[in-house]
């Protein structure tokens, strides 16, 4: 993600670079950059941290109250709070959605977990995932 952000942050002096970087996340890169590309090619800092640090926030208020209530509710699956981290990976999917030879990559990764989840012990779907998405993407990349 920060490679992805650099050409987007060069104007920034250094250390509001890095601290930009220390307070991404992946809301937080998605909408920060779905605004740079939109405004032209920079980073708005102050958008940027207003999202970053709302996020940061509501993470330690959130964890804190889950950390309180949590066992009281007991199994959270049957309220649908295990949908929400497939929700929220949807929603920043959808708006990096370029065309489906965009997508390309996404669906060899996916293809590529699925299968190592049903035939490798582990959660060595996650490293193949990712890696296979990433090589995709190099082969299937057009020479600018």
């Amino acid at each position: 993600m920060g490679a992805a952000f650099a050409p987007f942050i060069r104007h920034l002096p250094k250390r509001k670079a890095l601290a930009a970087l220390f307070h991404m996340c992946d809301e937080s890169w998605a909408m920060g950059l779905a605004d740079a590309r939109k405004s032209g090619a920079r980073l708005s800092l102050g958008y940027y941290l207003a999202i970053a640090l709302g996020l940061y926030t509501c993470w330690i208020v959130f964890t804190t109250v889950g950390a309180l209530v949590g066992p009281v509710l007991g199994d959270v699956t049957r309220y649908g709070f295990d949908m929400a981290f497939p929700a929220v990976f949807l929603v920043m999917l959808s708006g990096m959605w370029k065309g489906p030879s965009a997508a390309l990559p996404w669906l060899v990764s996916l293809v590529a977990a699925a299968t190592t989840y049903l035939v490798v012990p582990g959660a060595w779907y996650v490293p193949a995932g990712a890696v296979s998405g990433v090589l995709a993407a190099y082969v299937l990349a057009r020479p600018s």
